[in-house]
């Protein structure tokens, strides 16, 4: 067997003190899963409506005629039932309210989607005779989430299912780097009223499952921030890359000098 060298030993030193920097502990999700009752996670998140949304409202009734008043359809679209047009997504102020057909302003804000259906389907029904029976149906057309700091890929996500867990929101951002801390993900909220909060979340922990904060609301935004290793090597920037450089010549030329005079 081949004496080990000094280099050789050098080498080997720094890999396992380099290996022993990453702790599994620091970037496990879900850790002690094992140990946590999910039975408070059992409920069907629904989205709530929020000012600033863009909701798609459509009527469906036996008669064509009968809805075409409350489906707003693009200019060039057929009129008659939802089926027959492009249809044009209404506005939530910033009061909470939708200006809809014929029937005018309704406080939408705070409902979820199946609320605001029911809303609908009782402030219409009495334009229309008593054998119809209305099927409303409402679609949120601008539910966006951002994922910010170190993470993969960056950036805000539409959510076409109107709903998404934070691991789902991270996934779709590339997962967290190697440098994110995720034990204190920031989670910044804005409620309907308008008022703002942070939260910090613990991706390490099985107990946020049971988090009111699981699933992502509407423009919410998420912040990875970075560990004490990708802090200090922005602090550093150029100077540390150029005394690693250094290093590594310095190892070469003590290899090289303990392979000349041995």
């Amino acid at each position: 067997m081949k004496k080990l060298t000094f280099f050789n030993f050098l080498i080997l030193t720094l890999a396992l003190l380099l290996a022993s920097c990453g702790s599994v502990k620091n970037v496990a999700y879900l850790q002690n899963s094992d140990s946590i009752n999910f039975d408070k996670s059992r409920f069907l998140y629904d989205a709530r409506i929020m000012p600033k949304d863009q909701l798609t409202i459509s009527v469906n009734t036996t008669t064509p005629e009968a809805s075409a008043p409350f489906n707003l359809v693009q200019q060039g679209g057929a009129s008659g039932s939802a089926g027959g047009g492009s249809l044009m997504p209404c506005l939530v102020d910033n009061d909470g309210y939708i200006n809809y057909p014929i029937i005018g302003k309704l406080h939408v804000s705070g409902l979820t989607k199946s609320e605001c259906e029911q809303l609908i389907s009782e402030k219409i029904r009495p334009y229309m005779a008593e054998t119809e029976n209305p099927i409303v149906t409402v679609r949120m057309s601008s539910y966006s989430v951002s994922v910010l700091g170190e993470v993969n890929q960056p950036g805000s996500f539409l959510v076409s299912r109107e709903k998404i867990s934070i691991f789902e929101a991270l996934a779709q951002a590339g997962d967290l780097t190697i440098y994110g801390v995720r034990n204190k993900v920031k989670l910044i909220r804005e409620d309907a009223t308008g008022k703002k909060q942070i939260v910090t979340l613990n991706l390490n922990d099985a107990n946020i499952i049971n988090s009111p904060y699981y699933y992502l609301q509407q423009n919410d935004i998420v912040y990875v921030e970075p560990n004490k290793v990708k802090a200090q090597n922005s602090k550093f920037g150029q100077n540390t890359s150029l005394w690693v450089t250094g290093t590594s010549v310095l190892i070469s030329l003590t290899s090289l000098l303990i392979n000349i005079f041995r």
